[in-house]
């Protein structure tokens, strides 16, 4: 009897664990790279948003660490980052009809590529390759005159679009985005 009341107990104890860890998983707030989001008003109900995860640089190498210069990074951490846009666009002077689209980038010191991929709802790594590439276009790189411990994607309102910045450590990467 005492063995039985010990097993159903252990099984309790498990399902309780295995559901705390559920729901560990399912507040994406308490990761170390917590959800953020971007978003450009782009006028007459028209947005651009990008979902991404926003990791921390803690003490690490960023440029040419964490983000690898000449390899293709995943903008983020965790799931890819998404480009949801409800109006057809230009980014960068490239032809991007209303849709969603994962991002990624290749960075070098002074120029970085943004990939705007057709594959969607993968995880961030790894990148589908270039035959789900919708587009490449580039980005202008600048320094920040501060620090910047979390990676950040902002919008900048301008003309008729954004310019969506990529910015962490000391660095920013810049494309400008209009709407057709």
């Amino acid at each position: 009897m005492q063995k039985r009341i010990a097993m159903v107990a252990g099984i309790c104890l498990a399902f309780t664990f295995l559901a705390t860890q559920a729901s560990c998983q399912q507040d994406k707030s308490k990761r170390p790279s917590p959800p953020a989001k971007a978003e450009c008003d782009l006028g007459g109900g028209k947005t651009l948003t990008v979902d991404y995860s926003s990791p921390r640089a803690k003490g690490r190498k960023v440029m040419g660490g964490l983000v690898p210069y000449g390899e293709v990074w995943r903008v983020g951490a965790n799931e890819a980052t998404t480009f949801v846009t409800t109006a057809d666009l230009k980014v960068g002077g490239k032809d991007v009809p209303a849709g969603s689209y994962t991002i990624f980038t290749i960075a070098e010191h002074n120029k970085w590529t943004l990939i705007i991929s057709k594959k969607t709802g993968e995880w961030g790594i790894p990148y589908p390759g270039e035959g789900s590439d919708f587009t490449r276009t580039e980005m202008s790189v600048s320094s920040v005159p501060d620090h910047v411990e979390d990676f950040t994607i902002s919008f900048e309102k301008s003309g008729a679009g954004c310019k969506m910045h990529l910015t962490w450590e000391k660095t920013r990467a810049t494309v400008t985005i209009e709407k057709k």
